[in-house]
């Protein structure tokens, strides 16, 4: 009888970093039809729409914000159920894609606003242009997807132990019930 083994391939899981950083256009639509200063949808505040309030600088960085936690966390629902030899490849090219998805969702939204949006003069400042002031919201893609697989991954293991039925070895435990092992 000949027996067949599978090889693991030596390819990168290059899916995820595509489906991540793909990603970033609907987010970036998503962010000028949402956003104050751009289409405008959550609110409807005709004070919030115009970019010279200041007032809209804040909440614009925001929304792009939490449309980017949530794609975050999205991408780490299927990651986390990622097992094998090629969970941690696709958990690093997923990161890399999430943070190349928020830029392209940055970019994304900065041309919706130019294209769809009003015409403007940024003279008074660059921000009554839809932009996004605040740089550091894109690292919040790739931080959702970190601590949501580690969350994930925690719980999957916690479930796991409970699953199986048996006792925890107590000798494992540093200290259990006042009483040190070996004592």
């Amino acid at each position: 009888m000949k027996k067949h083994f599978s090889h693991p391939s030596g390819r990168l899981p290059w899916r995820w970093f595509a489906a991540a950083a793909a990603g970033g256009v609907p987010v970036g639509l998503l962010w000028w039809l949402l956003a104050p200063g751009g289409l405008n949808l959550i609110t409807r505040n005709p004070a919030l729409g115009d970019g010279t309030n200041p007032a809209v600088w804040l909440p614009r960085d925001l929304t792009l914000g939490g449309l980017l936690v949530f794609a975050g966390c999205l991408v780490a629902v299927f990651v986390a159920d990622k097992h094998g030899r090629a969970a941690q490849p696709a958990f690093l090219l997923s990161l890399a894609g999430g943070l190349a998805g928020a830029v392209i969702a940055w970019q994304t939204g900065l041309l919706s606003g130019r294209l769809w949006g009003p015409a403007v003069d940024p003279a008074f400042n660059a921000s009554v242009a839809f932009s996004l002031r605040s740089l550091s919201v894109l690292l919040l893609w790739p931080a959702a997807t970190a601590v949501s697989v580690f969350a994930l991954s925690l719980l999957n293991l916690l479930r796991k132990g409970r699953d199986a039925g048996s006792e925890p070895d107590t000798g494992s435990s540093p200290v259990a019930g006042g009483t040190v092992r070996g004592a």
